[in-house]
């Protein structure tokens, strides 16, 4: 191990502290963008649009007052910087009016000092945040037939899809299999040629593919002959959303000889156009994201799907609504396009939203009815729980059990870890052939180096009847996904913590440790500790087949949790985050054979997958349908449909619950509260006739922005080109499907105004609240006509102080059958006392970053020094570091089956020590160059800054905090920072509105 940990420690230094001298930045200057432009420049008449319009791409306006303002930024440039010293990488001119430019850390200044700059900001990373889930939803039932069916389901609607790309020959992006495709007028994107077969990306069916990398290579971060320079998905991930959102009807799945079931989009019909600037290995960089979504936008996407986030809220700005990215999104709502951005898989800490805005639809993740689970038998009748897709040993008969490290061909193998079963050529055929292979989970799995997929093969290479991978100790935040393998298979974890588990004396509750036992004992060994004999047995059951549960929909464990916030300080703001739950664990979808995120899939058609990144695009597909049916909503009204037609039961019956850690670090599920699924999981049929909806433009955004303090009115117009002339009085009175307060004191009002879609109809307002606030509504009733708007008002009043949030709802039942909304709403009271301790809390955490900013500069100046001593350290490695991880689960210890003391083979000549599985608490250890923290070999990070505090569930305070890492908009990693629902108002429509009172200050997390 001490090689293997030093291989490490020179990864993990590296990657912090080595910089370039220069960077990229993006820079905002004075000048309005086409979207916002009404004229006053000499020569160039106005190209502004209304709120919710698009831009007309075609005018010669547009294109005259577009190339104005790039020679803008090239004049800047020049006037500033010699020729050869800088790099423009992009101009934004359609959403914002600046450019990201490639420079050094002096130039920058410069910029920023210059006349008519209004803003510089350095680039920061960002990271990526299905056969059975159109029926969970009810589409083929509900939906599909409304539009004129599945092959009419999104007809001329363009998502836009900004992620890794996409795989072209794909059958759910086919033309050929639908009726032909007709151009659709209002879309001019453009279409690039692979470079390597010299054919165009696009059919019909794919109507735009272009990709963005300038920045990621001005960063060197880009690699051609893994990320290819064109859209081709290298990774993945953008097959897979593009295909959950809008992929073909009817794709069979099929993997290893077996069919898991047809594959849809939500909206089958709905054309894809490709914005790729995520990578596979280092994510992307905003300024290569905005580029993107600026040319989307121009280009006439009716969708945005955003499975991306930011690694963390942006550090550069005092807000985190106001930053390049949530600017550029803001114009793209302005411009009439609806975002669906993936809440994130920070979860299920407080405040790890990468979500905040309100013009963006922030989706959580949802685990959805279908489960798969597979058995192993022992030879002694204990029946051991696991998972694996896969099929079963012989049925009438039992398997020898042989583990990996029994069976060595060498001793000398044992450098390869050879119990992973990675390599099939360090084992001995002879031993393996006809029974069940054991294989232990090794640190390499955590690193991407090994996988399920592999130990598939090995077994299969060796004649094995079947595989075990067994991993003893789960560590916090680790979560397993059944993976489809070819021969029957398994995966056992130590599930001794499991929620719940019903007593059965032939099931065993202590999975990994009862196999490892039971082969201890049936094993003969001598003295040395080979091999005598196997006389373990053991069969594989049938893992294929889901099992369909009630208790659904569930908020995954994985996705990030509210309250929002507003800054830097993790302060709370008074909006709710998330908006809404979609599934977002295990769905199947296209996966392109050049990806490599996941290991388990690699070369593969399909893969199952899950993460808020999932989720996202099942909102957007939905959104398309929506737009479909009612063109002229504008995107807060497309969300406001879905939001306030969701459901907050399970299909039990009971209010849906959320999967959580207990105190002993095991899953446990707990009641569901706004702050995990916003207003509810998402219901499509509901979503098309809501009613009444909550409306809301450009001009309520800025009057939000303007009325939360906190944000100067100077950095609002940086950003928005708009002066603060628009107040909403309190944040909370921006007109959306939710409330949320999150400092109340004594009685507050706020105002809602809806506006009816329907027919003619009365509706009686009711409300519910918990105890610790008053809630009153008021008109009691009203009667809308169709296409009147009507104001109401709520009135929260403080009973008693609780030092937590409340949840209430108010109810509007029409009299035609909508019930619109079901508003749970958040409500948080704090005494004085607890209120100036957050508020001393934030301003150490604002500490904090100062120095971590301090110590980033000083690590910057001594970056030359230090990477020669560790590249003259590297040189004494006997094998080259591993590659950067992409394993989904955290780092679990190298533990029984996975790190066995070494021993001998049968036949072998080695005398390594006895005996054979033992079990092994070493851990790989990961050093990190950042003060007052660790990362543990569970893959967690435990920060420990002393003036760090939070606040618990049960509102107590506590010292130190452990954050799993979150990863690429799926569910936790390890190194990157991991039917129909039952209609309980047939046909109505409920939302939740949160709100959240008196939380008067905020506690870093």
């Amino acid at each position: 191990m001490g090689a293997l940990e030093f291989r490490f420690r020179v990864l993990f230094c590296l990657a912090l502290l080595v910089v370039v001298k220069a960077e990229v930045y993006i820079v905002t200057i004075e000048g309005e963008p086409i979207v916002s432009y009404k004229g006053g420049v000499n020569g160039f008449e106005a190209t502004a649009v209304e709120s919710d319009e698009k831009i007309d791409t075609t005018s010669d306006l547009v294109t005259s007052y577009g190339r104005h303002l790039e020679m803008k930024h090239d004049m800047l440039l020049g006037l500033l910087f010699e020729h050869g010293t800088y790099e423009k990488l992009y101009s934004y001119r359609h959403l914002i009016n600046g450019f990201s430019v490639h420079v050094s850390p002096e130039q920058a200044e410069t910029l920023r000092r210059a006349p008519g700059v209004k803003s510089v900001e350095r680039d920061w990373k960002v990271r990526r945040l299905t056969t059975h889930t159109p029926q969970f939803l009810g589409l083929p039932t509900g939906v599909w037939p409304t539009g004129g069916g599945f092959d009419r389901a999104g007809e001329d609607i363009v998502i836009g899809f900004v992620d890794s790309g996409i795989y072209p020959h794909h059958p759910s992006f086919a033309a050929h299999h639908t009726d032909p495709y007709g151009p659709v007028l209002k879309y001019r994107g453009k279409c690039e040629i692979d470079p390597d077969t010299k054919k165009n990306f696009c059919n019909g069916k794919i109507i735009g593919a272009q990709h963005f990398a300038k920045a990621a290579k001005a960063a060197g971060a880009f690699n051609p002959s893994i990320d290819f320079a064109s859209p081709l998905d290298g990774d993945g991930h953008g097959s897979h959303t593009a295909a959950i959102a809008a992929g073909n009807n009817g794709i069979p799945v099929r993997m290893h000889g077996h069919e898991f079931g047809k594959a849809s989009g939500m909206a089958p019909r709905a054309r894809i156009a490709v914005y790729k600037a995520l990578y596979r290995l280092f994510g992307g960089f905003i300024a290569d994201v905005v580029a993107a979504i600026d040319q989307a936008v121009y280009d006439g996407v009716d969708i945005l799907s955003l499975s991306v986030g930011p690694n963390s809220p942006p550090a550069t700005t005092k807000t985190t609504f106001l930053n390049p990215f949530d600017a550029t999104l803001l114009a793209a709502v302005k411009a009439g396009v609806f975002v669906a951005q993936a809440a994130g898989n920070g979860g299920p800490f407080p405040k790890t939203l990468v979500s905040y805005s309100p013009w963006i639809t922030s989706v959580a993740a949802a685990v959805d009815d279908r489960r798969y689970k597979n058995h192993l038998t022992l030879g002694n009748g204990k029946i051991l729980t696991g998972m694996g897709l896969s099929p079963s040993t012989h049925l009438n008969g039992t398997f020898t059990l042989v583990a990996a490290n029994d069976v060595l061909l060498d001793s000398s193998v044992m450098k390869y870890s050879p119990s992973d079963c990675q390599r099939p050529e360090v084992l001995n055929k002879k031993l393996i052939e006809g029974n069940i292979l054991l294989c232990g989970y090794s640190f390499n799995f955590a690193v991407g180096t090994a996988s399920m997929k592999k130990v598939s093969e090995t077994a299969k290479t060796l004649g094995a009847a079947g595989f075990v991978l067994a991993v003893e100790n789960v560590s916090p935040g680790m979560k397993f996904d059944p993976v489809p393998v070819g021969i029957p298979g398994i995966l056992i974890t130590d599930v001794s913590k499991s929620q719940n588990p019903v007593y059965d004396p032939n099931v065993s509750l202590n999975i990994a440790l009862d196999l490892i036992d039971y082969y201890n004992i049936s094993t003969s060994r001598d003295w040395t500790g080979r091999v005598k004999s196997f006389k373990g047995e053991g069969k594989i059951g049938d893992g294929l087949m889901p099992i369909l549960h009630k208790s659904a929909p569930q908020v995954a464990i994985y996705s990030a949790r509210g309250p929002n916030i507003k800054d830097f300080g993790f302060q709370d703001a008074d909006l709710l985050k998330p908006d809404i739950l979609a599934p977002g664990s295990l769905i199947w979808a296209a996966w392109s054979p050049n990806g490599t995120d996941e290991p388990n899939y690699a070369g593969e058609g399909f893969a199952m997958i899950s993460g808020t990144s999932m989720a996202a695009p099942h909102i957007a597909g939905i959104a398309a349908l929506v737009k479909q049916k009612h063109p002229t909503w504008s995107p807060a009204a497309i969300k406001s449909a879905l939001m306030t037609t969701t459901a907050t039961m399970d299909r039990g019956g009971r209010p849906i619950q959320a999967q959580q850690y207990s105190e002993t670090e095991a899953l446990k599920l707990v009641t569901a509260t706004p702050f995990d699924y916003g207003s509810g999981h998402v219901n499509p049929r509901a979503a098309l006739d809501p009613g009444l909806i909550f409306d809301a433009g450009y001009e309520d955004y800025l009057g939000f922005l303007c009325t939360t303090p906190g944000i100067d009115a100077h950095e609002i117009k940086n950003y928005t080109n708009s002066p603060c002339n628009y107040s909403l009085g309190h944040p909370s009175n921006l007109n959306t499907p939710s409330i949320t307060i999150s400092h109340l004191v004594k009685t507050k009002t706020v105002t809602r105004t809806v506006t009816n879609v329907a027919e003619e109809e009365t509706y009686v307002i009711k409300t519910r609240m918990a105890p610790a606030v008053a809630i009153e509504a008021n008109p009691p009733a009203m009667t809308l006509r169709p296409g009147a708007s009507r104001k109401f008002t709520v009135t929260l009043t403080v009973r008693s102080v609780t030092g937590t949030y409340s949840f209430g709802e108010v109810l509007m039942k029409g009299s035609r059958g909508h019930v619109t909304p079901d508003l749970a709403s958040q409500i948080a009271i704090l005494t004085a006392e607890a209120a100036k301790e957050r508020e001393q809390a934030a301003k150490d955490r604002e500490q904090a970053a100062k120095d971590r900013e301090q110590l980033e500069k000083l690590q910057a100046e001594n970056a030359d020094l230090l990477v020669r001593m560790e590249t003259l350290s590297s040189q004494n490695m006997t094998d080259p570091p591993p590659p950067p991880s992409r394993f989904r689960v955290p780092i679990s210890p190298m533990q029984s089956l996975g790190s066995l003391t070494p021993n001998s083979s049968i036949g072998g000549s080695s005398q390594m020590d006895p005996p054979a599985l033992v079990r092994n608490q070493q851990t790989p250890t990961i050093v990190t160059n950042t003060p007052n923290s660790s990362i543990n070999a569970g893959g967690q990070v435990t920060l420990t800054t002393p003036e760090a505090q939070t606040i618990s569930d049960n509102g107590q305070t506590a010292q130190g905090v452990n954050l799993p890492s979150s990863g690429d908009g799926r569910q936790p990693t390890t190194l990157e920072q991991q039917r129909m629902l039952p209609n309980h108002h047939e046909g109505k429509t409920s939302t939740v509105i949160a709100i959240t009172a008196a939380r008067a200050t905020q506690l870093p997390i």
